[in-house]
């Protein structure tokens, strides 16, 4: 297993020769008489003892995800990049990272959805939560949990999924030369086309969710049974009304998050010693999550005025005629919260499920080039 940190060779060479002064190790003969003795300070040896099991019990954890990847990886043999196999797993792992994550972070979600609708609903989150903990019990806290799991458990596996397959498909059509002098376009291309496809799935289960986090009562209780309802109520085209203020809020949100991570990751691997190959599992994917959450940020603030559930003129008139220019920001903090998490989480996962499967991790100024 990898080391967290870079190899000592790494080290040395990156910062050999720094110090004017000779290296000296310290040995427990050379110690002051009055050295603290660690056993006669019960609480001292208590909390070593803790830090000892818990290094223990992560230890154990480790080799055991170690074993299970193993087995993964030989039941699953060699996947050779670019290929079907490849792209599968990218989809796999965009699955479970957008999935599970943007099912985590409900109810901060739902506060969020009702405070656009109505600025003055809640103070703060806490009360909100409080409020619908006591009117509609803690399952109310989660509303709209299921159309949000699998509304973006299938917008990330075509999002990942996807964007692997354009930024390929791009990358081939320009040349290499060009790729390396142009990659950030190419970035915003390949997010821009997979977001276009994944919102095609997303946008009648954003519809459901939506309508549940804001009508109270929420209008159906279930997935089915709100989209049973949407389309008797406003036939099938109803699932796909909001689809192009969702290309509005999705689409840049998208181009942000890829471009700024692929530019973050390899800003953060140029700046640590050595490469990125010397940098063992647990720290590359540490590097997504802070790739991840300051992509995040930015993806937030970018999407933020069109995350309003509306045609965009129809956004415009209300801002201006009704709460202002101000009213366009309604909500960003705690959407900076949550999407910043969000984010560093969800490539986390990815990068981590790449891993899991035997194929490195997106990003970084020594990530393999391209190949046929």
């Amino acid at each position: 297993m990898h080391n967290l940190f870079p190899s000592q060779q790494a080290l040395t060479s990156s910062f050999g020769g720094c110090s004017p002064f000779p290296r000296t190790s310290e040995s427990p003969s050379s110690r002051s008489s009055r050295w603290a003795k660690q056993e006669n300070y019960p609480v001292w040896s208590a909390v070593d003892d803790a830090k000892n099991k818990a290094h223990k019990l992560s230890d154990a954890a480790v080799a055991e995800m170690e074993k299970a990847s193993s087995k993964t990886q030989n039941k699953l043999g060699h996947i050779e990049l670019y290929s079907p196999k490849y792209y599968a797993a990218c989809t796999f792992g965009g699955l479970l990272a957008c999935g599970l994550t943007h099912t985590a972070v409900t109810p901060l979600d739902l506060v969020k959805c009702r405070r656009q609708v109505d600025s003055k609903m809640y103070k703060g989150n806490f009360e909100a939560w409080g409020k619908i903990s006591r009117a509609e019990g803690f399952r109310g806290i989660y509303t709209g949990w299921g159309p949000t799991f699998w509304g973006y458990s299938i917008q990330g596996a075509f999002k990942y999924g996807g964007y692997e397959f354009f930024k390929k498909f791009y990358s081939d059509l320009v040349g290499e030369d060009n790729f390396h002098k142009f990659k950030t376009g190419v970035y915003l291309t390949a997010s821009a086309s997979a977001e276009a496809i994944a919102d095609i799935g997303l946008c009648p289960l954003e519809a459901v969710k939506v309508r549940m986090q804001t009508t109270i009562p929420p209008f159906a209780r279930t997935t089915l049974g709100g989209i049973s309802h949407i389309v008797s109520t406003e036939g099938f085209g109803g699932l796909y009304k909001g689809l192009y203020p969702l290309w509005g809020r999705q689409i840049p949100y998208t181009m942000m998050k890829f471009a700024s991570f692929e530019t973050t990751v390899e800003m953060i691997y140029s700046y640590l010693p050595g490469s990125k190959s010397d940098y063992g599992k647990g720290a590359q994917t540490a590097v997504s999550f802070v790739g991840g959450y300051i992509a995040g940020i930015l993806c937030a603030i970018v999407s933020h005025p069109a995350d309003k559930g509306e045609a965009f003129g129809a956004a415009m008139k209300r801002i201006y005629a009704d709460i202002g220019f101000g009213g366009l920001w309604n909500g960003l903090p705690v959407r900076i919260v949550m999407i910043g998490t969000l984010t560093g989480l969800q490539w986390m996962i990815y990068d981590y499920c790449k891993i899991f499967m035997g194929l490195p991790t997106t990003g970084g100024a020594t990530e393999d080039k391209q190949k046929s």
